[in-house]
C-alpha cells in the first residue's frame, strides 16, 4: 500500500493534469460561483461515472467565461451535483451531497441523535388510509432501550395523532414525541384481512439523544443438541469497533463453535476494511489472498486497490475461526459492505444466505471536502458542504460485482410483522431456518402468503446505505470515507 507521501504526490500530479486549465481563473470563478466550483472539480476527478457525463469531460470548457457561466447557471450546489449524476434511478441511486459534513462524519462513526428505535410500517387491514408502526429493533443503550421497549410492539398513534402513510415520516421527525401502543387481534383466523389493532392505553414518551451505537447488537453462543452455533447480530461495519468485533470472535473461538450465523438483516454497510477484517475472522486460512478489489474511473485506474485477507490489524492478532461455511441473514435493508462480505467470501467458502434479496449496491464512495486536496486539511471555512459520490466498483477475486438487483438468498424467507420473533432466540424465523440447515432438523418450505403484510421502512432509515473506503486505503484522501449506507 502506498504511503501517505506518495499519495499526496500523486494527488498533486492528478490535480495539476486535470485542473491546470483553471489556474488562472480560480479567483474569478470562486467569487462568482462559490461552492459550485468545488462541486464540479471534485466530481471531474473522482466520480466513478465521469466518462458517462459530457459536462464532466476535461475539455468541456473553452474559456474562463465559459466555465463561469456554466457554474452560475445552477441555482444551488445541490442542483449542479444532481445534474452530474449518471442514471439516477438505476445505476447511481446512492451519491449525495450534504451541507453539514460534521453531521455526516458523526453518522459514519455511529454517532447520531436518535431514540434508538427502528421500525416497519404497514397499512391497517381495516382501514388502508391508516398506518401501523411495529418496532423492528431497539438499539442497546438508547432511550428506547431505557424505556424497555421491545421488538414486535405495535404503535397506532404519535402524540395522539393517527398514523397514515403520508404523515408517518413527519411524526417521527421531532426530537421528542409520545408513542401510543396497541394490541393485535387476529380474530381467530390465519388471514390478515380481518385483523385489528386496538389501543391498549400504554403510552411512552421519548426524547432523542446523541449517542454512539455499538454495531455489535448481540453476540451469543447457541447450543442445539450439542452443536455450538455462534450468533452475531451486526448493525454496521464501523471501524471504531474493530477491537470489540475481534473480541466477540475470540469468545466464539475459545468456545470452539462449529457453525456461525452472521445477522446482517438491518446492516446498511460501512467500512470496506472492516468487512475485510470480519471475513478474516470468519476464515483465517486465506491470509495474503485477495478478498476484494476496488476499481476506480479511467482517470484514477492506477489507484485500483486490492484488499487481502489478513492475520492481524493494529498490532492485534485476529481471532480466526477457519470456517469453510458461514450462514448470513439478510433483508431488503442489507446493503453495501454487507453485500461485499457475501460476494467476496463466496469464491473461498460456502455462504448460505437466508432471508430476503439485498439492496444491490456494488459501488464505493468517499467524502470529498472543499480543500486544496479534497481532504480534511485546510477545508474552506466559509461553508460545510461535502460530497459523497460513488468513486469505485467493488468486485470479488473473480471480478464479480454485486448485481444491481441485489443478492438473492439461497433460502428465501421474509420477515413478517406479526411474527418478528426475538433476536438470538432459536424460534426467531430467520435464525430458526439457519439452525434447521445446520442441524438437518428440518427443511425450508415456501412461506404461506396468507399472513403476509406489505411492509415499508420509514424514510430516514432507508437513506444510509453505505460502504466506505477508509483513510489508509483511499487514493489521495487522508481520512475515513464511505462505501455508500
Amino acid at each position: 500500500m502506498m504511503n501517505l507521501f506518495k499519495k499526496s504526490t500523486l494527488l498533486c500530479l492528478a490535480l495539476i493534469s486535470l485542473t491546470s486549465c483553471f489556474e488562472d481563473r480560480d479567483d474569478n470563478v470562486v467569487l462568482a460561483s462559490g461552492i459550485n466550483d468545488f462541486v464540479w472539480k471534485g466530481m471531474n476527478i473522482f466520480y466513478l461515472y465521469k466518462d458517462e457525463i459530457p459536462d464532466l469531460a476535461d475539455d468541456r470548457f473553452t474559456s474562463d467565461a465559459d466555465y463561469g457561466n456554466y457554474l452560475n447557471s445552477f441555482s444551488s450546489p445541490e442542483s449542479l451535483f444532481e445534474s452530474l449524476i449518471f442514471d439516477r434511478q438505476v445505476t447511481d441511486r446512492f451519491s449525495f451531497i450534504v451541507d453539514d459534513y460534521i453531521a455526516l462524519e458523526q453518522s459514519f462513526a455511529g454517532t447520531t441523535k436518535s431514540n434508538g428505535l427502528r421500525y416497519y410500517f404497514f397499512s391497517d387491514p381495516q382501514n388502508a388510509s391508516k398506518a401501523i408502526l411495529v418496532i423492528r429493533q431497539v438499539v442497546p443503550g438508547s432511550p428506547g432501550a431505557t424505556a424497555n421497549l421491545k421488538r414486535g410492539q405495535f404503535i397506532t398513534q404519535i402524540d395522539g395523532t393517527d398514523l397514515t402513510p403520508e404523515n408517518i415520516n413527519s411524526l417521527l421527525s421531532p426530537d421528542s414525541f409520545t408513542l401510543h401502543f396497541a394490541n393485535h387481534n387476529d380474530n381467530g383466523t390465519p388471514e390478515t384481512s380481518d385483523d385489528s389493532f386496538t389501543s391498549n392505553g400504554t403510552t411512552v414518551s421519548l426524547t432523542k439523544t446523541v449517542f454512539t451505537e455499538n454495531p455489535i447488537h448481540q453476540s451469543s453462543i447457541i447450543d442445539v443438541n450439542g452443536t455450538k452455533i455462534g450468533y452475531l447480530l451486526y448493525n454496521r461495519f464501523n471501524s471504531n469497533f474493530n477491537q470489540q468485533l475481534n473480541t466477540a470472535f475470540g469468545t466464539f473461538k475459545s468456545n470452539a463453535i462449529q457453525d456461525l450465523v452472521i445477522d446482517l438483516r438491518y446492516n446498511p454497510g460501512g467500512s470496506v476494511d472492516t468487512a475485510r477484517l470480519l471475513a478474516s475472522m470468519v476464515t483465517g486460512q486465506f491470509s495474503g489472498q485477495v478478498f476484494s478489489k476496488l476499481v476506480f474511473n479511467s482517470t484514477l485506474e492506477s489507484e485500483n486497490i486490492n484488499y487481502e485477507f489478513v492475520p492481524s490489524f493494529d498490532g492485534t492478532a485476529i481471532n480466526s475461526l477457519n470456517l469453510g461455511k458461514v450462514y448470513v441473514l439478510t433483508t431488503a435493508s442489507s446493503a453495501s459492505a454487507s453485500e461485499l462480505l457475501i460476494n467476496s467470501l463466496k469464491p473461498y467458502i460456502t455462504v448460505i444466505q437466508i432471508g430476503e434479496t439485498t439492496v444491490g449496491k456494488t459501488q464505493a464512495s468517499i467524502t470529498i471536502y472543499d480543500s486544496p486536496n479534497f481532504d480534511q486539511n485546510n477545508i474552506n471555512p466559509n461553508h460545510t458542504y461535502a460530497m459523497q459520490p460513488l468513486v469505485a466498483n467493488s468486485i470479488n477475486v473473480n471480478d464479480q460485482a454485486v448485481p444491481g438487483t441485489g443478492l438473492v438468498p439461497d433460502t428465501p424467507l421474509e420477515e413478517r410483522v406479526l411474527n418478528l420473533g426475538v433476536f438470538g432466540n432459536v424460534n426467531e424465523p430467520l435464525l430458526a431456518a439457519a439452525i434447521a440447515n445446520i442441524t438437518g432438523s428440518g427443511r425450508y418450505r415456501p412461506q404461506s402468503q396468507i399472513d403476509a403484510i406489505l411492509m415499508h421502512v420509514p424514510e430516514d432509515e432507508s437513506k444510509m446505505q453505505d460502504m466506505f473506503i477508509d483513510s489508509d486505503h483511499a487514493p489521495f484522501i487522508t481520512r475515513q470515507h464511505s462505501f455508500n449506507n
